[in-house]
């Protein structure tokens, strides 16, 4: 892969990152996990909304893991090489995916 395009994605994913852990923020996740304040009332609206929540929260980390292994895999010159058969990945898809592990061969065989 050009250096060029890379650099280009790494942006593009470092981005990413950033809009990722500020939605993280915003949803109220910390280190810890997400926090609810104990002395609100716990009716189903709110337990509804907290399962939501948690939805959202957990795609976001998992996208948000994402991102951060394709940064080390720019980093570690591996990136651009689907991880289940070890040969380039069509950088039409990296632009489209710009944190995808896999080629779309590979991709469409884990479905």
């Amino acid at each position: 892969m050009e250096a060029e395009t890379t650099s280009a994605l790494r942006e593009e994913l470092e981005q990413e990152r950033s809009a990722l852990r500020r939605e993280l923020e915003e949803l109220g996740i910390g280190s810890e996990g997400l926090v609810y304040d104990p002395n609100f009332a716990d009716s189903s609206q709110v337990t509804a909304e907290r399962g939501e929540t948690e939805v959202l929260a957990t795609t976001l980390t998992t996208n948000l893991a994402d991102v951060e292994h394709a940064l080390a895999k720019i980093e570690a010159g591996t990136y651009g090489v689907c991880e289940g058969c070890n040969r380039e990945i069509a950088p039409a898809r990296l632009e489209a995916m710009p944190a995808t592990r896999y080629c779309i061969e590979c991709a469409a065989k884990r479905r």
